[in-house]
């Protein structure tokens, strides 16, 4: 792993010397009471030790001297304000209520227990007033505080209420000390953009150092700091404040960085026979897949070992599975529904899923695991090969069919209203996260990144510092030029190392690139940070307040907010608005643009490996195959539309029903009578048959000239020999005409008989008016 960067914080040029103010080595610390003093003791006073103060020499206080001497050395060794007449009686008073309880329970203090000193500090200033009504000064609870700490090693503070932390620590450490060590914590937490002032941190910096008594910052150690993150006292909103103070610590140099949240490891597996779970627990421990991974398969692999103890008993060990135990598995997989086999049903329970089939994709999750699972165990020579796990554990067909790319595409209604919420962000709609709100910027800057970048929410939370850059005609613009960007300036920025693939650039929309800028401009200086994909230290971009902004901050907090903003629900029929989603909604967009990209295009522009890779983000939408299936012709390619001329006269006065023509399809330069005109074979190479009648004859001419006509539209499906005539040409129309030579035409004759020459024109039968396409006067028939 990659050593960690020193910081550049400030440290202290010079330690002051700093000693334990009471060496209690040095006193008698019996707890049992000897004669002398217990006959002392009830005979003691308030007022005696007012008056006399706490001189162990005394008269009145040589038989308890041995008490007496280590309350008069802690008054002797505090720091004192200037004017400390009133504060000096009221630490007398509250040694006196220290001797006085001494009496009532017969022991020294030495001896006392937590619950002892609690029961006489009490839980609050008000109680401790009230049960020592006039006898004491108003102050003198913080002394007894004082007392306990020093002679008492008490810090059980998390059971006295409210007090002053801060004044304690004045007084045992020294004002100087105290201050410079706050200073140092604030300073460093208020470069990286903390915005809480030192009155709400010197508390809890005064605490720990209480807790670690020792007011020098070096001495919290890591170990120092370990045993603070689990002292109760450190409880509560304390261990949340304890959690910065420790990465100001260490960034000061003195300790190691707090402890992520992964660190805790993961939960024990439950109900899984013991010698399963020790391979499993082997494999996690050799495997090299990410930790996030490995989680995953763990849980399956603790779901089969359930499945095992309740199926197949007499099966314990990876190296006892046969083809018949992996068949058994999948035959399981295959039933299986949401809840079988699991360590916690809860969550299920409350969002309903308790019982429902499982997905695909799940089923072919449950059979990939342990696929993974035998085949490393097989090649680390861990256990005998008995089967192939490729073959054994393969997904069934039936499974497979059922998945396939399905991007979760957001509808473009929704998405155009999140993108305007997400332009028009104000201070008012900021998410608010442990009652503290991100700086404008920073949202703005991630909000943008989420609606135009297209990356994946690990990948936001990973930009680096510095990832964007511009260009003009193909030249870089360098950052610091001052100069105002040309119009048609490229926007580049620079994806960190992915799920997939390594670093690699692409172009995004300029206002994104304005917009990190904005965010870099007002960025408070971070302390470089672990990046756990590739173990580098980096100098994150969404960081703030020494940490980084979580990947899974927008889902949690910018997707509600803009949803709340553009006033949409937060879930479609697809499914809740995830950060994911916009990712297949934008590469779907630039698949469909008026000029898409093509799919290698994306592919590069995604930072996939394979365009099989991007066929899950990318989806022709139903209107771009609409508009492509209509370019494409295909009605207009097997049809084609010929006007009819219909002779009413003839219908109206019978003659149609004698055989007189009432009916003449319009073939360009001529008229064909005959009735079932779509039947005929040489409909596109017409023959000189007694059904033709040209335009040019007496007869043509007389029809044309009739009032009675009524024209009509009719459409004629084409063979594939007739289409291939009328896409491709001459060279088709000689090879129907040459395959058509012997056929008869409805008049009886075939055209060899007619003598109708070898080749002829492509004859139209479309409408003219309709396809543009006019007769020339060289079509013959």
């Amino acid at each position: 792993m990659t050593a960690r960067p020193s910081t550049a914080a400030a440290r202290p040029t010079s330690t002051p010397a700093w000693g334990w103010p009471v060496d209690l080595a040095r006193y008698d610390s019996r707890g049992l009471l000897t004669e002398a003093e217990a006959e002392a003791l009830p005979n003691l006073g308030i007022e005696c030790l007012r008056r006399d103060g706490l001189a162990p020499d005394s008269v009145s206080l040589r038989s308890v001297a041995r008490l007496v001497r280590p309350l008069a050395d802690v008054l002797a060794a505090l720091h004192w304000p200037s004017d400390d007449r009133h504060q000096r009686r009221y630490a007398r008073d509250a040694a006196g209520l220290v001797l006085i309880r001494c009496a009532e329970l017969g022991r020294a203090f030495w001896g006392w227990s937590v619950q002892e000193w609690v029961d006489l500090i009490n839980a609050s200033g008000a109680e401790f007033r009230r049960s020592w009504g006039g006898q004491i000064g108003p102050n003198a609870r913080p002394f007894v505080i004082v007392y306990a700490y020093l002679l008492g090693e008490f810090t059980a503070f998390e059971r006295l209420g409210r007090f002053m932390r801060p004044t304690l620590a004045h007084r045992v450490f020294g004002a100087d000390r105290v201050d410079d060590a706050v200073q140092q914590i604030c300073k460093v937490l208020a470069d990286w953009g903390y915005r809480r002032d030192a009155g709400r941190l010197t508390p809890v910096i005064c605490q720990m150092l209480l807790l670690n008594r020792s007011p020098l910052l070096e001495d919290l150690s890591t170990d120092a700091l370990a045993t603070l993150r689990v002292h109760p006292a450190m409880s509560g909103q304390w261990g949340k404040d304890l959690h910065g103070v420790h990465r100001a610590v260490a960034a000061l140099g003195h300790a190691d960085p707090p402890p992520s949240g992964h660190a805790s490891g993961p939960a024990a597996m439950e109900g899984v026979p013991a010698p399963w779970a020790e391979w499993v627990e082997r494999w996690y421990a050799t495997s090299t897949l990410t930790p996030k991974i490995r989680n995953l398969y763990r849980s399956v692999l603790a779901k089969i070992g359930r499945w095992m103890a309740a199926e197949h008993p007499d099966i314990a060990e990876p190296g006892h599975w046969t083809r018949q135990t992996c068949a058994s598995w999948v035959a399981a997989v295959d039933r299986m529904t949401v809840g079988d086999f699991s360590q916690w049903t809860h969550s299920m329970r409350s969002q309903g899923r308790l019982g429902k089939p499982l997905t695909a994709q799940s089923k072919s999750g449950y059979l990939k695991v342990p696929r993974a699972f035998f085949r490393d165990l097989h090649e680390w020579e861990w256990i005998p090969r008995r089967f192939d796990p490729a073959h054994a554990l393969r997904t069934p067909r039936s499974v497979r069919a059922l998945m396939g790319p399905d991007p979760r595409v957001i509808a473009d209604d929704i998405w155009a209203k999140l993108l305007w919420a997400g332009l028009n962000v104000e201070p008012g709609d900021l998410p608010t996260a442990d009652s503290r709100t991100y700086p404008v910027e920073l949202i703005r800057a991630i909000t943008l990144t989420w609606l135009f970048a297209g990356q994946r929410s690990d990948e936001i939370a990973r930009l680096r510092v510095g990832c964007i850059r511009w260009q003009h005609d193909g030249l870089p613009i360098p950052g610091d030029s001052g100069e105002v960007l040309a119009r048609d300036a490229v926007c580049l920025l620079d994806v960190p190392t992915h799920k997939t693939g390594t670093s690699f650039t692409k172009p995004v929309d300029p206002l994104l690139g304005q917009a990190i800028e904005a965010w870099q401009a007002v960025r408070s200086a971070q302390p470089p940070m672990l990046d756990r994909k590739t173990n580098e230290y980096a100098d994150f971009l969404f960081a703030h307040r020494a940490r980084r902004v979580a990947k899974h901050y927008i889902n949690t907090a910018i997707i509600p907010m803009l949803c709340r903003k553009a006033g949409v629900p937060t879930a479609d029929v697809r499914g809740n608005i995830t950060s994911h989603r916009a990712r297949s909604t934008i590469a779907s967009q630039l698949y469909n643009a008026k000029e898409p990209m093509t799919l290698f295009e994306l592919q590069e522009w995604l930072g996939h490996r394979t365009p099989e890779a991007t066929t899950h983000y990318a989806k022709l939408t139903p209107n771009t195959l609409a508009r492509a299936y209509n370019d494409a012709g295909y009605f207009a390619r097997n049809v084609r539309t010929i006007e009819v001329l219909v002779d009413r006269d003839a219908v109206t006065s019978g003659t149609a029903a004698n055989g007189e023509p009432w009916q003449y399809f319009d073939l360009g330069h001529g008229w064909c009578t005959y009735t079932f005109f779509e039947q005929c074979q040489h409909r596109m190479a017409c023959a000189r048959c007694d059904f033709y009648t040209p335009k040019d004859s007496s007869k043509g001419q007389l029809l044309e000239a009739k009032e009675n006509l009524q024209k009509m539209l009719a459409s004629i499906p084409l063979t594939d020999d007739e289409r291939a005539a009328v896409d491709d040409g001459q060279a088709a129309l000689d090879q129907l005409l040459e395959r058509l030579a012997d056929v008869p035409t409805p008049a009886g004759p075939t055209p060899r008989q007619i003598g109708v020459p070898a080749t002829a024109t492509l004859l139209p039968i479309v409408d003219l008016g309709a396809s543009g396409r006019p007769c020339s006067s060289s079509e013959t028939c």
